[in-house]
């Protein structure tokens, strides 16, 4: 598959692995792969999340992904239903967090090396990729480029998709701003 990715789409992928690897993360998520693409200038996806403000508030994205994690993952919909059925999750949280430590529910393992030397991705991060390449084949697209790969983070349920649509970088803001 990855050789139908263009450069830009690829420089994606590799600002993952090396997001990850820095982050002393033994896999390659999808919050790795929205950062790579945060970090790209000049490209489709760069233009298109630069056009929305989404670049600008890289530092607040950040923090709604920590908290996140913090959560185990758990998307602020996940919350919101728990909530009404009375269960505080940070609640939780601080329970877990005072009998294990901080960031217990994070499933952070920093400092664990890739045992085969190359990067693993996670579900997620691998379900993007695929869907970034039925992106492009639903746009009649002989490559991948990495506004494909924003797609498919902005189309894929969960933290990461959650966290850019609360920053306006919804699929229908990006598609109208791709102008696809």
């Amino acid at each position: 598959m990855f050789e139908r990715f263009t450069v830009d789409a690829r420089g994606v992928v590799t600002g993952a692995v090396e997001y990850a690897s820095r982050a002393g993360s033994p896999v390659v998520t999808e919050e790795h792969l929205l950062f790579a693409l945060l970090d790209r200038e000049g490209t489709r996806a760069a233009l298109a999340l630069g056009s929305l403000g989404v670049t600008a508030r890289r530092g607040e994205i950040a923090e709604a992904l920590a908290a996140a994690r913090r959560r185990g993952g758990m998307s602020k919909a996940d919350e919101d239903a728990l909530a009404g059925l009375g269960i505080s999750v940070e609640e939780i949280v601080a329970r877990v967090e005072e009998a294990h430590g901080p960031g217990a529910l994070s499933g952070a393992e920093p400092g664990k090396a890739w045992p085969s030397g190359r990067p693993a991705f996670t579900k997620g991060a691998k379900k993007v990729l695929e869907k970034s390449l039925r992106m492009a084949v639903a746009r009649k697209r002989k490559s991948i480029g990495d506004e494909h790969v924003l797609l498919a983070l902005v189309v894929m349920p969960g933290v990461v998709g959650e966290v850019l649509a609360e920053f306006g970088g919804t699929y229908g803001e990006v598609e109208r701003v791709l102008g696809i």
